[in-house]
């Protein structure tokens, strides 16, 4: 790593998605995956819009943002690159109708009824829908966000009721554990949900897409399924506050 101390910014964030997609094709391939069924997303918390636009040009366009305050200062920016974003982080009902104004897609973190709902009426008022992923705490964590595993049949049932929502796929944040076991059982649990919500065959329910995993952990979270792999630091760099205080996960 001592050569990236002689490189600039941008020939370091495009080295890093190199490295990053390197090890998810590496992964597929040894386990007979299609890479093209692993997609990266750039989680871009306390990036500038600057630095994301060079992670783009990459022809890496999918990115996932956590508060909304930040895909508000960002947007005009960024407007006019071609992306897809993403809404990764913990959302508050309160903040619901100003999300809905900067072009997001789609939102990982639904987790309880009430934001479904607020999420209806105002995708209702706007004449508009959106895609929605609901996030499972797989590790059973009180400090971590999303859905008691147990609680995410029944919740599916309700939301398959809102028909601005269009649910495709399930997310979690693995536990943060250098016990690849411990983490890949958090993502093989992601899974089971998923052939189970699968198998009831709920209308207006579709969970093909599996978001879990980030650089330490990408590995077992592609042999476990994923579809989506969320990195930040390992391409942008550190952060100046821990992750977390941007996931706002103390509940």
């Amino acid at each position: 790593m001592l050569y990236k101390l002689f490189m600039n910014e941008k020939d370091i964030i495009i080295e890093n998605i190199s490295t990053i997609c390197r090890r998810i094709e590496n992964t597929c391939h040894r386990i007979g995956r299609n890479p093209k069924e692993v997609k990266l997303l750039l989680a871009t918390k306390t990036v500038s819009a600057e630095k994301i636009k060079i992670a783009l040009e990459t022809g890496t366009t999918l990115i996932g943002e956590n508060k909304v305050q930040e895909i508000k200062e960002k947007y005009e920016c960024l407007k006019d690159t071609p992306h897809t974003k993403h809404f990764i982080g913990h959302l508050q009902t309160n903040k619901v109708k100003e999300l809905l104004k900067f072009g997001v897609s789609c939102i990982q973190s639904l987790d309880r009824l009430d934001l479904a709902e607020k999420l209806q009426q105002r995708l209702e008022s706007d004449d508009k829908s959106i895609e929605a992923f609901i996030q499972v705490n797989t590790s059973y964590e009180e400090s971590k966000f999303g859905l008691d595993p147990s609680e995410v049949l029944a919740f599916s049932k309700q939301v398959s009721q809102l028909n601005r929502i269009k649910i495709k796929g399930l997310m979690t944040i693995g536990l943060f554990s250098a016990d690849t076991e411990k983490v890949r059982k958090c993502f093989r649990l992601l899974k089971e949900i998923q052939q189970k919500i699968i198998a009831e065959n709920i209308p207006n329910i579709e969970v093909n897409e599996l978001s879990m995993g980030m650089s330490g952990d990408l590995e077992t979270a592609v042999e476990e399924g994923t579809t989506i792999i969320r990195v930040g630091t390992a391409i942008f760099g550190q952060r100046i506050y821990p992750d977390s205080y941007y996931w706002n996960e103390q509940k």
